[in-house]
């Protein structure tokens, strides 16, 4: 360190002699004599620098660690690069197009996007569609074929039915009892609200099973093939059942709460009268299906009538009852039986 501090002051010594004494135009030999000083004074200074470890600056180590990844991923870079400088709406309307174009697949974990749709809402899309051909091809399988042909799809999709047409039939029922049911909750919300007057039990149960009657006037037609199709054997399980859950459904909303024998008395005799009210429909010839409704007044007048009597001899049985119980204590009394002794 001495040596490197008086080598500085001998070249600064050197350098004011040089601008003072030396002239201008100087010999060669100060020149090579003042060029040696000035390359010993380098030198050590190089070696000072190089004998104290310097730390790398956080620049250099970031443009050296950019310059190393960009060189082993040049393509992710330069994508990475075009959409950083992708400003603007153009920019951002891209993203937001990108990202709502991967919510229609689903992820790793399994989870589905929004737009994923079902096996079972894919099938209820098709027979919706293959109701509008119902009356040109009947309930059958040519029916769901163009009904998929409608939606784009291949006429081979009618294969996804495994039970046909009974598929299309069952599918329509559950559609109707669906309607006939949030009709008649948005009917009882109404009531409950003050917004409407509660019908009688008997008014409540013919305008319910009419409702769902009139649902099958598009394919009045073809009702009749659509009926055989539900007697076989494969499909009567689910025929009363929804069945069973319409009739259910139709009773409870007109306030049926029993939980005694009645439950099954009521139910029973309302699906004989839908029934025999749907035989008669598929016959009905007259305007507006005027019979049908007027055989199916007589009908629920008969239940009314048939419960008023039900009761009248509940109420006379137990009169006669009492009756009896009164006279037998009366003859106990005269004969002395009850007498204290």
């Amino acid at each position: 360190m001495a040596a490197l501090l008086r080598g500085l002051r001998f070249g600064r010594a050197l350098r004011g002699l040089d601008s003072v004494v030396v002239p201008k135009k100087s010999s060669p030999q100060c020149n090579g004599l003042r060029q040696g000083f000035h390359c010993t004074a380098l030198c050590l200074l190089e070696d000072k620098e190089k004998s104290i470890p310097v730390p790398p600056s956080s620049t250099a180590a970031f443009s050296t660690t950019f310059h190393e990844h960009y060189q082993a991923n040049p393509s992710k870079n330069g994508n990475a690069t075009s959409s950083q400088t992708a400003s603007g709406p153009e920019g951002v309307a891209s993203e937001a197009a990108t990202e709502e174009q991967n919510t229609s697949y689903s992820d790793q974990s399994g989870e589905q996007g929004e737009d994923y749709e079902t096996e079972e809402q894919l099938q209820a899309r098709i027979l919706n569609s293959a109701l509008d051909f119902v009356p040109l091809h009947g309930w059958t399988v040519e029916a769901i074929s163009a009904g998929a042909e409608t939606l784009g799809l291949s006429a081979a999709s009618s294969g996804m039915f495994q039970n046909g047409a009974g598929d299309l039939v069952l599918h329509f029922i559950a559609q109707c009892n669906a309607q006939l049911t949030e009709q008649m909750a948005e009917h009882h919300k109404h009531i409950q609200l003050g917004q409407a007057e509660p019908k009688k039990t008997a008014e409540f149960i013919r305008d319910a099973v009419e409702t769902r009657l009139r649902m099958l006037t598009p394919y009045i037609d073809n009702w009749p093939q659509a009926m055989s199709i539900l007697l076989l054997p494969h499909n009567i399980p689910d025929s009363l059942k929804h069945l069973s859950t319409l009739v259910d459904d139709i009773w409870y909303y007109a306030g049926d709460r029993s939980t005694d024998l009645n439950w099954y008395t009521k139910r029973a005799a309302l699906t004989g009268i839908y029934n025999t009210t749907e035989l008669v429909m598929v016959q009905d010839s007259s305007e507006d299906f005027q019979d049908t409704w007027n055989f199916l007044d007589n009908r629920i007048q008969d239940i009314v009538n048939m419960a008023g009597t039900v009761k009248k001899v509940t109420s006379t049985g137990e009169a006669v009852a009492q009756g009896l119980l009164g006279a037998a204590v009366t003859l106990k009394n005269l004969t002395g039986i009850n007498q204290r002794r």
